[in-house]
């Protein structure tokens, strides 16, 4: 049998030694293909390495074994991506203990870099659902995609708003892709498969332990550009999400909540503590450049002209190249400076345009 490396990979991965473990072992081969054919002796010299996890690798070193692997992953229709495909997610790529296997039903798409986690309470109340479908929604209105966990509450409402505004989603699971968890999330499941994708580094069979979730929230977090926290208990698994994001580099941004609710002590905290307050979407992309043409795109696209004077639509015109003076609005139109202002005031009125400072206006 003619084994690659993404074969030995997907091989050690669906063990269950853990990713780190498998991280230890290539670190001590200059092949991982090597693994297969050493002796036992030497894979039980191996370094850092648990008694239990060498006789696992030992007993299941068979053809049969990962015949039997590859072809469930074929029977049920999950593809595999490793750190040695060039389609592995580039934002994973630096984390810390990135995962080396990645199983995936559904697609990612290169669309799919421009990706925000939005996450929080299990519990959510009716404001966290309101927010929860608010920033979702003018987040996939910008053709962002909306990165969960599939748990209930906040996560699935994050998921479900995406899908229902034709936006793209993906869920990271804390157990294998043969495995729907909360039960209750099938249909939601299989729409995410859909429109989006399930993601999860279990190979199936693997339960919904505790111990995954802490795990997986590091691959929710890595692949967005940021994470929303909706809403949060003071030991929420949101605030995991949000320490792996300070660690990867990405932004954390919260929602501020009541003082006396205690679904918003976490999240009112990471605001203390530093985290972006949110109040609308302007909030998280003036922190992201890489969406900032994203928002300029769609205010333009969004501008209603038939309610506009001639004049009011040849300043609308200019400042849809960019932020400008009042002053250089009425050098460019011929207008004086007097009727310029007016005008301003107007589209201010009307909502189209804001004065960001200094007489300079930029589109609401």
């Amino acid at each position: 049998m003619d084994l690659s490396k993404k074969d030995i990979l997907i091989w050690l991965n669906s063990l269950n030694i853990g990713n780190q473990n498998i991280e230890k072992i290539i670190s001590q081969v200059d092949d991982i293909r090597d693994i297969w054919y050493m002796t036992d002796s030497v894979i039980n010299r191996f370094k850092n390495i648990s008694s239990k996890n060498k006789e696992t690798i030992i007993k299941n070193r068979n053809e049969d074994y990962l015949k039997k692997v590859l072809y469930i992953l074929e029977e049920q229709n999950i593809e595999v991506v490793t750190i040695y495909d060039e389609n592995y997610p580039k934002s994973l790529k630096n984390i810390y203990n990135k995962p080396l296997v990645l199983y995936i039903k559904g697609k990612i798409l290169e669309e799919d870099e421009f990706a925000i986690a939005v996450v929080g309470s299990r519990k959510a109340t009716s404001y966290g659902k309101w927010a929860t479908e608010k920033f979702v929604k003018e987040l996939v209105n910008l053709d962002i995609t909306i990165v969960s966990g599939l748990a209930t509450g906040i996560d699935s409402i994050a998921h479900k708003t995406a899908l229902e505004y034709n936006g793209r989603t993906i869920a990271v699971l804390g157990n294998g892709l043969d495995i729907v968890y909360p039960n209750k999330n099938k249909e939601l499941y299989k729409e995410i498969a859909k429109n989006g994708a399930l993601i999860t580094e279990y190979f199936c069979g693997v339960a919904p332990l505790p111990y995954n979730f802490p795990q997986r929230n590091r691959i929710i977090s890595g692949l967005s550009l940021g994470v929303i926290i909706v809403e949060a208990k003071g030991k929420s698994g949101s605030l995991i999400t949000a320490q792996h994001a300070l660690e990867q580099g990405k932004e954390v941004f919260a929602v501020p909540g009541n003082i006396n609710s205690i679904f918003s002590e976490g999240t009112n905290r990471l605001i203390k503590d530093g985290a972006k307050l949110i109040m609308d979407v302007e909030d998280i992309i003036e922190e992201l450049y890489q969406l900032q043409d994203r928002l300029n795109r769609v205010k333009k696209e969004n501008i209603d002209y038939s309610n506009l004077s001639e004049l009011e639509i040849s300043i609308v015109e200019l400042i849809k190249e960019g932020p400008m003076h009042c002053d250089t609005i009425a050098m460019k139109t011929g207008m004086n400076i007097k009727e310029v202002n007016s005008i301003l005031t107007i589209l201010e009125l009307k909502g189209i345009i804001k004065e960001i400072g200094g007489g300079i206006f930029a589109l609401s």
